[in-house]
């Protein structure tokens, strides 16, 4: 790769320097400055061991110690008025330790989306530089000085944490929606509904979901025969695309026995909504969202609904600055309580990642199962093994932080025949959320109770909009 790698990096160095030295023409008598050779040579750098390290993200963390001594042809030209002064590169030796993070891990080819390229330390670089002939690194204090600009320039760019990222896949084929925000949303009324019971009346209630999403529908309270129904009812949504979601409404008329009849639909497009703005909408209903079909001109009533988008702060479940719940004022520092610094409605998301040495005795099909506030959700099964990967995710929307507060997580395996004990215990934990409202994140392997071995991998985001 070697003679591409060249290739790619002078053409970062012109484009970096290009600015650099345009700064200093029309000064001091400079005209121009320009490479007239820039090339790294034929021998490529070394590679003098390689380590990985392990971490709880999705991603593959190397740090290899590369060390060079090339044959550069690097020659630096000064146009000084009528002179041409010719500045050559020499003996140039390079030692850095970059550290190269593949991340996200995805299941596409070549299994990661970008390339992140940092420097964990200052490089050392050694060289020398000759002018028309003689070692102009021979002038006192000359050396230092240029030695310690260099590192000074290189340092600035790419020193960890900075990093230069390199995109590989279109983040459009790999990505995972993730929750971005809350549609809070308020059924108001309804008007003019249709007749559907024999008595000339209906039993209206309201479903409510956002397209793409295959969690259940909200639903309202059911308002016997009642034609202009009051709810005043409130829900929220997790919104995942606001650019291209829709909110779907459906009323649907109650019956104790058989299909409930739907009186009416409508749909509301969150792009027509505006960040923390509550905006009300009264709705003609539709017979479905045909809006063209002849057959919607029959009159289906109205609904009135209220909506308010609100967007995950970036800085959400964490201190301003501040540890163990104080808040700095003018006069000092005075106590606040956690309810106040992390008070407000919040999205808790479970992310079930996998398990490792988790070991049955009479089979290993293992899922895990989630218990949270009565709820209960599990992952798929992985038949036979022992590390199954789910990277499964729940998701809890509270109207308070989860303080003091703790997530039940229990790994079961499950035979696949009939068996009349089909369902085995692979080992438990109890993971206190406190932390996850303090950080607004938490990324753990956690040791199963119960288990000789086993170990469960698990990432908690709290949010708030």
């Amino acid at each position: 790769m070697w003679p591409y790698l060249d290739k790619a990096i002078c053409a970062q160095i012109r484009s970096a320097t290009k600015p650099m030295f345009a700064e200093y023409v029309g000064k001091y008598q400079i005209e121009a400055i320009e490479f007239d050779n820039l090339s790294l040579g034929t021998i490529p750098p070394e590679i003098h061991g390689l380590k990985v390290c392990e971490t709880n993200e999705k991603e593959l963390v190397l740090e290899p110690a590369v060390r060079w001594a090339g044959n550069p042809n690097i020659v630096l030209t000064l146009k000084l008025l009528s002179f041409r002064i010719t500045i050559q590169l020499v003996d140039l030796q390079i030692f850095m330790a970059p550290r190269i993070t593949l991340k996200p891990l995805v299941p596409t080819f070549p299994c990661f989306a970008t390339v992140a390229v940092s420097l964990l330390g200052k490089p050392d670089v050694d060289f020398g530089m000759s002018i028309l002939g003689g070692d102009i690194m021979a002038i006192p204090g000359l050396y230092q000085f240029v030695q310690k600009t260099i590192k000074r320039q290189v340092a600035s760019l790419y020193i960890w944490p900075q990093a230069l990222e390199i995109p590989i896949l279109d983040p459009a084929t790999v990505a995972v929606k993730k929750p971005v925000g809350i549609l809070h949303v308020k059924v108001v009324r309804a008007q003019k509904l249709l007749k559907k019971d024999i008595l000339g009346t209906s039993d209206p209630y309201v479903k409510l979901n956002l397209s793409g999403e295959r969690l259940p529908s909200k639903k309202t309270t059911i308002k016997k025969r009642n034609l202009n129904p009051e709810w005043n009812e409130k829900f929220k949504l997790i919104v995942k695309d606001p650019g291209s979601q829709v909110l779907q409404l459906q009323v649907f008329d109650w019956d104790k026995v058989g299909n409930h009849d739907r009186l009416g639909m409508q749909f509301v497009p969150l792009k027509f909504l505006t960040p923390y703005e509550t905006k009300e909408f009264k709705l003609d209903l539709l017979k479905h969202t045909d809006s063209y079909d002849p057959q919607d001109k029959k009159q289906r009533g109205k609904i009135v609904v209220e909506l308010m988008y609100a967007p995950f702060r970036a800085d959400s479940g964490k201190l301003d600055g501040t540890q163990d719940g104080y808040s700095r004022k003018e006069s000092g520092f005075d106590r606040t309580s956690d309810s106040e610094v992390f008070g407000g409605a919040g999205l808790l998301s479970v992310l079930i990642q996998g398990a490792e040495d988790v070991e049955g005795e009479r089979h290993n099909n293992p899922y895990a199962v989630v218990f949270f506030r009565g709820e209960t959700k599990r992952t798929k099964m992985i038949k036979r093994t022992r590390d199954p990967v789910w990277n499964e995710e729940f998701h809890y929307m509270l109207e308070e932080p989860p303080l003091n507060e703790k997530i039940h997580i229990e790994v079961m395996s499950k035979r696949t025949g009939f068996s009349f004990r089909s369902k085995e215990h692979l080992g438990n934990v109890d993971i206190n959320l406190t932390d996850v409202v303090h950080n607004g994140r938490i990324n753990q392997k956690y040791h199963l109770i119960d288990s000789k071995n086993g170990v469960i991998h698990v990432a908690i985001k709290w949010v708030t909009a």
